[in-house]
């Protein structure tokens, strides 16, 4: 497909997972294909997808969830960017990120995974780093908490409040990317806040 996109969030399935900080890259599928309508199918590659456009006479939009566990996100990634035949630099990857404050986002393509073992298997099967990410910042955990433990539990009351907002300005993100450039999706989300 020539102006194809293929936007997937990172996280692990089912009802169990899907208020933590882990999940908040599928989080922000969601907010994608309810702002268009769109619902998420079965597909072959063993993910949930909603097919979908920029906007009218815009970009196509595959937006896609992983139903396999984080860690092992790649290959359902690898399937899907060949079905649609997708090239991994319209490849764009939404997940948290432990090394960034919360309500913050970072967006790069290409780089090492910084430890993230989605990441790191998404650029294993995909064959090259060289794909967009979005990067929700979740912060560290507090006192000697372990990273593991904290990336799965669900969101704290406070930072509940501010959730549909980070939620909403990386939607906002990947709709720059797209529409716009990378450079200009980071000029405008990199900037401190007003």
């Amino acid at each position: 497909m020539a102006d194809a996109w293929l936007v997937v969030g990172l996280g692990n399935p089912g009802p169990r997972y899907a208020a933590t900080r882990h999940n908040v890259g599928q989080m922000v599928i969601d907010e994608l294909a309810a702002r268009r309508g769109e619902t998420f199918k079965a597909h072959k590659s063993n993910a949930r997808v909603a097919e979908t456009w920029l906007r009218p006479g815009g970009a196509k939009l595959i937006l896609a969830k992983p139903n396999s566990f984080m860690n092992v996100s790649g290959g359902p990634v690898s399937a899907l960017a060949k079905f649609y035949d997708i090239a991994p630099d319209r490849v764009i990857v939404v997940h948290d990120e432990l090394d960034i404050p919360f309500d913050t986002l970072k967006l790069k393509t290409g780089g090492g995974h910084g430890g993230h073992n989605g990441v790191r298997d998404v650029a294993k099967a995909l064959d090259t780093p060289d794909f967009s990410r979005v990067r929700v910042g979740i912060g560290r955990p507090p006192g000697r908490q372990d990273a593991a433990d904290w990336v799965l539990d669900a969101f704290g009351a406070t930072e509940r409040t501010t959730l549909p907002i980070l939620v909403a300005d990386a939607a906002d993100a990947v709709e720059q990317v797209i529409g716009e450039g990378l450079v200009a999706a980071q000029q405008r989300f990199h900037a401190p806040r007003p």
